[in-house]
């Protein structure tokens, strides 16, 4: 097949859930025989040419807030309809908007839904409302739409009767290294709690701050994240952290620092409010390290009964949970055997790769049956799962 990923900013992933998820799974689509391209935008991504086999076609935008999206896919969805491709993958609502047009040209079209856009603090009325309206081409446009996780699942079959694929996020498995580039910020020397992702409002970090700087700890606190267009924000955090020692923000880290601050972390916090499947939740798990995670039905999702939990928005729970780990290493380790083995079972990109191309191929084939009930053998959490429709139908006639 030759297939074509739009809506990310490009590859290879730096920051960006959206980012990891393209790359991980159209680099191996490659080594499965297929043509991959993956439109990327100039200010993400200098890499030209090929990256793992993947093709990369580098296109401008207009890198504002609101334009920067929308104008990328337009100019990608134009080149696109003149290369032939038998796929076109949109990621994201708001690029589900082009997925009509392409789908009238010719290419078999599919949109992966990695969450509710429109509900991210970062956004206006105005462009919540847009976003929030591209359900509606998110799952009537395209031939296909993926969602990778079940609470978005249920949430397409109850508020429009439509019945989605569902395909999770992944993560590699964890290998450990030493810790070298961290000993530029000290952090050979100390214990220190980790948080990976984006300095946005749904990520909750203003919570994380807040239960901080009620502890009695020496225990580092680690940020590795940066803004997206959440200046503000992140003004507002370094306004709770107040000059606080322990804390260190420390930008966007990816490559061998992050394996390393993945590898030497004594624990690793997810405080989001909102999220679609969190990539790094399930790297943090991938990596063997106990998680503390916000209880919110997408994190539950992830994680099952193998980390612990506070309450989603309260800082005092927070606070305490903190303070109960830090002060058992040996209940965290504990938690950290049981999430690795959660990881080993339950997330992997090879599966999920071949679950996203059974979709494609059932499109092509004009099987005409629902591509949620391909499953690949003997991995039934990682593929494209019965919807819960079908489950109640099975069960019924299971109990004759």
């Amino acid at each position: 097949m030759k297939i074509a990923m739009v809506g990310q900013k490009g590859i290879p992933a730096t920051y960006g859930g959206i980012e990891r998820h393209v790359e991980e799974i159209g680099t191996r689509l490659v080594e499965r025989g297929h043509e991959v391209d993956v439109y990327s935008r100039f200010h993400y991504s200098h890499q030209q040419g090929t990256y793992r086999g993947v093709r990369i076609r580098r296109l401008p935008s207009v890198n504002t807030k609101h334009l920067d999206t929308i104008t990328h896919c337009a100019l990608a969805t134009v080149d696109s309809l003149f290369r032939s491709y038998d796929i076109i993958h949109y990621h994201a609502l708001g690029p589900s908007v082009f997925a009509r047009l392409a789908r009238l040209w010719g290419p078999k079209t599919v949109v992966t839904v990695h969450g509710l856009d429109w509900e991210r603090g970062k956004w206006g009325k105005l462009a919540s409302w847009f976003l929030k309206a591209c359900e509606t081409p998110a799952i009537h446009f395209p031939n296909k739409t993926i969602v990778v996780s079940k609470t978005l699942r249920e949430y397409f079959l109850e508020k429009y009767n439509v019945d989605t694929a569902f395909i999770p996020n992944g993560a590699n498995p964890g290998v450990f290294r030493p810790p070298n580039k961290l000993k530029k910020y000290g952090l050979d020397k100390h214990r220190y709690v980790l948080y990976v992702g984006r300095l946005v409002p749904e990520k909750g970090c203003h919570y994380l701050l807040e239960a901080w700087s009620q502890l009695k700890t020496d225990t580092r606190l680690v940020m590795a994240g940066g803004s997206s267009f959440s200046d503000g924000y992140v003004d507002s955090l370094m306004r709770i952290r107040n000059g606080d020692e322990r804390i260190h923000m420390v930008g966007y880290v990816y490559g061998d620092l992050l394996e390393e601050m993945w590898s030497n972390a004594y624990m690793v916090v997810q405080p989001s409010i909102l999220e679609g499947l969190s990539i790094s939740l399930i790297e943090a798990i991938s990596h063997g390290k106990c998680v503390l995670a916000s209880d919110i039905p997408e994190n539950l999702e992830v994680i099952e009964d193998c980390a612990v939990t506070f309450r989603n928005r309260d800082v005092l729970d927070l606070r305490d949970k903190l303070s109960h780990l830090l002060a058992h290493p040996e209940q965290v380790d504990e938690v950290a055997r049981r999430c690795r083995r959660h990881a080993e079972q339950h997330y992997s990109w090879a599966k999920i790769t071949e679950a996203t191309e059974a979709v494609y191929l059932d499109l092509l084939s004009g099987a005409g049956h629902d591509a949620s009930q391909a499953r690949p053998e003997g991995q039934p959490k990682l593929t494209v799962l019965e919807s819960p429709r079908d489950a109640g139908s099975r069960a019924r006639r299971d109990r004759g």
